[in-house]
């Protein structure tokens, strides 16, 4: 195995770390103690290195996989953010979800295989780099999840455009709940594109990197995936489903929660209970966002949740939710609102609107 080396002073101890094996490139997420957790450098890290590798004809497939057994990525460096936000650093508020959402979209339109093993807990930025890809492996140890309207902000790197591509109401459900998930209801949402037992990655790693890749390197890599794939039996989301579609087709929050209320089920009592300790103003801009997310493309959906970042990490909630559930811990975040009744319709359109042209995403 050959090393690539993304600047000269590239350690075992950086953030991320890049290698060559044969034609597979391979990236490693380095922060097994913060979870793999996602941060500008890495970003910046990732996006140089896939650059390189687009131009190198020696590399005929990547791979991304976190470091450690625990997770794959468990989400962006919010702690990071709040910091960010507590000396009101805009610059760094800017640049982390510019360049974030830029990775995310390059990530959905690389021209060679990128293989996302999905081996541990994925949250939020580590979704991000992983479900644009064209191929996404789940295992036994995935945990999936979208948590961020319970910190005061919307499922974003993308989830306005992947959440409601799932089956029925199932990304609606996800999104505004947060709701926990792993591999086979991972697949049932199409989510993840392959299963396989964490202890066949090294079989699949080898296989990749000893393949013949003179054809149609996606068809290869498909072939490969297919021939370690495991099945994870049914799915506990098919079991709910038509709970799910039925509860979660309103056309407001409000109506979410009547349903949910009215269901007389196990299920109706529990999500209302879930729904009930996110923030307010959250929940009604990601329904928005999942909402007008169906009928885009990724890139729109990208530049439309770059204008909502921009405005979320200005307002209370997020900082408050970061507080409560990453600071302090004490889980008892303090909303800018009570409830969902108190969130005015036209505070929750000033989220959508455009950014002066120079601040604009522009994908």
């Amino acid at each position: 195995m050959s090393t690539v080396s993304n600047s000269p002073t590239e350690t075992a101890d950086a953030p991320v770390l890049f290698s060559q094996d044969g034609p597979v490139g391979r990236i490693l997420l380095n922060r097994s103690k913060a979870l793999n957790a996602l941060d500008l450098v890495m970003v910046d890290m990732m996006l140089a290195q896939l650059k390189s590798w687009e131009q190198d004809p020696s590399v005929k497939v990547v791979i991304i996989e976190g470091m450690g057994e625990k997770a794959f990525c468990a989400g962006g460096d919010i702690r990071g953010l709040y910091d960010a936000r507590k000396v009101d650093d805009e610059e760094m508020l800017d640049a982390f979800y510019r360049r974030e959402y830029h990775l995310n979209h390059y990530i959905a339109t690389y021209p060679k295989p990128y293989i996302a093993l999905i081996d541990g807990i994925t949250m939020g930025g580590g979704v991000g780099v992983s479900i644009h890809g064209r191929f996404r492996v789940v295992t036994e140890r995935t945990l999936f999840a979208m948590p961020e309207t319970g910190i005061g902000f919307f499922p974003d790197v993308g989830g306005g455009y992947f959440l409601p591509r799932c089956p029925g109401k199932i990304g609606m459900y996800l999104g505004l709940t947060g709701a926990r998930i792993k591999a086979a209801d991972c697949l049932y949402a199409g989510l993840a594109t392959h299963g396989a037992e964490s202890a066949k990655l090294d079989a699949i790693k080898n296989a990749l990197a000893s393949a013949a890749w003179d054809g149609d390197g996606f068809a290869t890599a498909e072939d490969i995936l297919n021939k370690h794939e495991t099945p994870f039996g049914s799915a506990p989301l098919s079991e709910i489903r038509s709970e799910i579609d039925h509860c979660f087709a309103g056309d407001s929050v409000a109506a979410i929660f009547e349903a949910l209320r009215n269901a007389a089920s196990a299920f109706g009592t529990e999500t209302l209970e879930t729904l009930l300790g996110k923030s307010p103003t959250s929940l009604c801009v990601s329904f928005e966002q999942i909402r007008q997310g169906s009928d885009m493309s990724l890139a729109e959906v990208l530049n439309m949740e770059y204008r909502m970042s921009q405005r979320m990490v200005c307002k209370p909630d997020l900082f408050e939710g970061v507080r409560a559930v990453i600071v302090d811990k004490d889980h008892a975040p303090k909303w800018q609102h009570g409830d969902i009744g108190q969130v005015d319709p036209r505070e929750v359109a000033e989220y959508f609107e455009k950014l002066p042209k120079d601040k604009e995403l522009n994908l």
